[in-house]
């Protein structure tokens, strides 16, 4: 059942740039532009291309379609939600358009006058098994690089009502991604008929001159992320990952007189466990007030052969002596290994040592990186000068060279990715919330 008790707030419109007006507008009649399929807004991050392609979508798809089906998708359903639905619903209340939400269930969507826009997450490549035996009239794609190449490729499929047009916007990923390859390349936009907006932060006209530097400087300068998200370049991943930090790692450093002066609030353990050429590695992450600091505040490391009661008692040993000095109430765990998990679950409670174990959240390894970046580059990333394990893995970790269409991160059974995956396990049910918060 629909649910409108509680209606969105009205959308507050702010004047639009010239680039934004071209893409709200570019599929009306009689343009040149609207003589072209596909549509995709890439760019740097904040640059207004997500609104502007909203409004576009909505007031395309009614103004030209009566009682046809749309497919509106996200990488994942929740930032569909967050990132279109949102914003898309104040619209509505705003124009005062007539509309039922249907949040939930294998038939998630928005009825908007005659029309109904169907909702996808497209985080896997089964994601494309939900469009089939869809007739679409239109599509639109929030976030498209990050989606599997095979859904694309299916909600094009889908599109085949006479008029129809396909949205997409994204930040830049590598240059032989396949969005770049298959849509951006000249001779693929002349052939399907794209038409390409590149945007900049500055095409945003509500953003401050002052919020625009603090996000140009969320990245280190030169870096992949600051080319892709800032400049808005589809460059290629190479060399050292966390380059400022490898080169500048003693700025990083903390000792305890550090924390004397500097509360942590509390404090979240990551677990990685070991296999046959891995190690097991627990790290303890502390966040002070706000979030304006984030420190690695203890390790353990054992690369040897452990039994599960070793396992057990060296994790019970960790969390007390990390909960004799700090608040330390969870503890996110690789979830690949739910035997190990229930061991330490039963041990730390026969042990009378209290710490809610959680799966870790093992989102994509993309998304911690840039968010350990974005940290260093703001130098709100520190880390206690005795944490070697932790402090080595970021200075060494290095894109593979042997995958340069994508990025991947070196796993050559030589380097530790055993600590950057306990560190990052740490910090992931906290990143998306303190990504832009500046310090």
């Amino acid at each position: 059942m629909a649910n409108r008790k509680k209606r969105p707030a009205k959308f507050n419109f702010k004047p639009f740039s010239n680039q934004q007006r071209r893409l709200i507008h570019w599929w009306r009649p009689g343009l040149v532009s609207a003589e072209n399929n596909y549509v995709v807004a890439d760019g740097s991050i904040r640059s207004g291309k997500t609104i502007s392609m909203i409004i576009g979508f909505l007031t395309w798809s009614q103004e030209m379609f009566s009682g046809e089906s749309f497919i509106l998708a996200g990488k994942t359903m929740g930032s569909l939600k967050k990132n279109v639905i949102r914003p898309m619903l104040q619209m509505l209340e705003a124009w005062g358009w007539a509309y039922e939400y249907i949040r939930s269930g294998t038939d998630a969507r928005l009825e908007i006058g005659t029309n109904t826009y169907y909702l996808y997450g497209a985080n896997t490549e089964a994601a494309q098994d939900a469009l089939q035996g869809l007739t679409a009239a239109g599509a639109y794609l929030d976030e498209a690089a990050l989606f599997p190449k095979s859904f694309v490729d299916q909600a094009v499929a889908r599109c085949s009502v006479d008029g129809w047009k396909f949205w997409m916007n994204c930040n830049p990923a590598g240059p032989h991604h396949f969005i770049c390859e298959e849509y951006l390349k000249t001779d693929e936009m002349k052939r399907k008929k794209v038409y390409h907006l590149h945007f900049v932060m500055d095409d945003n006209l509500s953003i401050s001159a002052k919020r625009k530097e603090e996000y140009k400087n969320s990245w280190p300068h030169g870096s992949v992320f600051y080319k892709r998200f800032i400049l808005g370049k589809w460059v290629a991943a190479d060399g050292l990952i966390y380059q400022q930090f490898a080169d500048n790692t003693s700025e990083y450093l903390i000792t305890g007189e550090w924390l004397k002066e500097n509360e942590i609030a509390y404090a979240v353990i990551g677990v990685d466990f070991g296999g046959t050429k891995s190690a097991h590695s627990f790290t303890l992450t502390g966040f002070t007030k706000g979030f304006r600091q984030v420190v690695v505040l203890d390790e353990y490391y054992c690369k040897k052969r452990i039994n599960p009661k070793q396992l057990q008692d060296s994790f019970i040993d960790f969390v007390r002596r990390a909960q004799t000095k700090f608040k330390v109430y969870e503890a996110y765990c690789d979830s690949a290994e739910q035997t190990l998990i229930s061991g330490l679950e039963t041990a730390c409670a026969e042990a009378r040592v209290c710490i809610d174990l959680q799966n870790a959240i093992k989102g994509p390894i993309n998304d911690r990186i840039a968010f350990y970046n974005s940290l260093i580059a703001q130098r709100r990333w520190k880390v206690m000068d005795h944490c070697t394990h932790v402090i080595a893995a970021f200075e060494e970790a290095v894109y593979d060279d042997k995958k340069k269409n994508i990025d991947v991160r070196l796993d050559d059974g030589l380097m530790n990715i055993d600590s950057l995956d306990s560190t990052e396990y740490s910090t992931e049910s906290v990143q998306e919330d303190i990504l832009y918060i500046s310090a």
